[in-house]
């Protein structure tokens, strides 16, 4: 099966849509490296502080939604353009930018509107 970078940035989008966490975090590597853009310094580091992030900020809000507006792959990069609702502060325009490994998505930069 060729490598598909594309899939893994979608069935983690289903699988946040669905606040299903163990999916969410099975399309991630064990050292998954995410940043929040303009800081330069990791915002979450490793699948652990990634599912507790999730599991206590967002996969508890019943209203949570990302909608995806536009996707462009490059390579190994899938960039997605979220619109997202029911977080605080929403709606929110979010930039998304998934590098992926044949063993799941690395490395992560989120830029948003607020």
């Amino acid at each position: 099966m060729p490598f598909d970078p594309e899939s893994f940035a979608q069935r983690q989008l289903e699988a946040y849509n669905a606040r299903d966490l163990a999916g969410f975090i099975r399309e991630y590597t064990e050292d998954v490296v995410v940043y929040r853009l303009p800081d330069t310094k990791p915002a979450i580091v490793g699948r652990e502080a990634l599912a507790a992030f999730y599991r206590d900020n967002r996969f508890n809000l019943p209203d949570l939604h990302a909608k995806l507006v536009n996707r462009m792959v490059f390579g190994n990069k899938v960039i997605d353009h979220e619109s997202v609702t029911g977080v605080p502060g929403a709606p929110l325009e979010v930039a998304a930018i998934y590098e992926v490994t044949e063993r799941g998505i690395s490395r992560v930069w989120f830029v948003a509107s607020k």
